[in-house]
């Protein structure tokens, strides 16, 4: 179990994987510490599986605060990672000021989207001692513009692209770097070329850790789930039991 960031490449050079699961509230976030999960993420992620909007793209820095206060009440041990949401890190100082606002509400970390196109914010980030991760791959903030969720890393173009995002976060000095539903090879690849550790979400097993949103993992969002994601509980048909169960007691004459 991680207690601080500071841990991650001493866990990529063991080869022991590291295990991060989404949190957006109180009671996850200390249930996930409490059992022992290395990283919690508060992702964008929320926007889908607690406020129920089509993707993630109308997440706001307010509802991104909110969820990354709460989370931090709950947790005591592991290091809590917070993405900046769609359109907060459009220059180095919007995503700077931004950042910096997400560690006030209590995060250890902050995420973006995209690669080298995205470098200055990196820098501006990291410069100011902000830790960093970086996300690459299916961007899930990019979803509209390339009309669906798309795995990457199936031609050579894209391969090279990717190589190169990975490698200059790798540079910029990136904690470690999300590899969304990437090649497996391809991520892989990725994973032996850079120093930072790779934390895969439907990219297979060849990454130094595993990322899930948690609401998969246990069941408690039956209207959609990954192909990838395999859920452990089935939290969502247990409340409704639980539910049908008390309003049968409730109107019984």
């Amino acid at each position: 179990m991680l207690t601080s960031l500071s841990e991650i490449p001493s866990r990529k050079s063991s080869g022991l994987p590291l295990a991060v699961l989404t949190a957006y509230d109180y009671p996850t976030s200390r249930l996930l510490d409490e059992a022992g999960v290395d990283l919690i993420l508060v992702g964008d992620s929320l926007g889908m599986v607690v406020l129920g909007l089509p993707d993630t793209t109308g997440v706001t820095m307010e509802m991104m605060l909110h969820h990354t206060a709460a989370v931090r009440r709950g947790v005591k041990r592991a290091p809590v990672i917070a993405d900046l949401p769609f359109h907060s890190y459009d220059t180095p100082e919007q995503a700077l000021a931004n950042a910096r606002r997400l560690m006030d509400a209590g995060a250890d970390a902050v995420k973006l989207e995209g690669g080298r196109a995205f470098i200055p914010q990196v820098c501006a980030i990291i410069a100011s001692s902000i830790p960093f991760v970086g996300h690459i791959g299916m961007l899930p903030q990019s979803v509209r513009e390339e009309g669906g969720y798309k795995k990457k890393g199936k031609t050579p173009e894209q391969i090279e692209g990717l190589i190169a995002d990975a490698v200059a976060l790798d540079q910029a000095g990136a904690t470690a770097i999300v590899l969304e539903s990437i090649v497996q090879d391809v991520a892989a690849q990725i994973t032996e070329k850079i120093r930072a550790s790779t934390i895969g979400i439907g990219a297979g097993s060849g990454t130094d850790g595993q990322v899930l949103v948690t609401h998969d993992l246990i069941g408690s969002f039956p209207w959609f789930r990954p192909p990838f994601a395999k859920a452990r509980s089935d939290v969502a048909r247990s409340i409704s039991t639980a539910v049908h169960e008390w309003l049968a007691e409730v109107r019984a004459p």
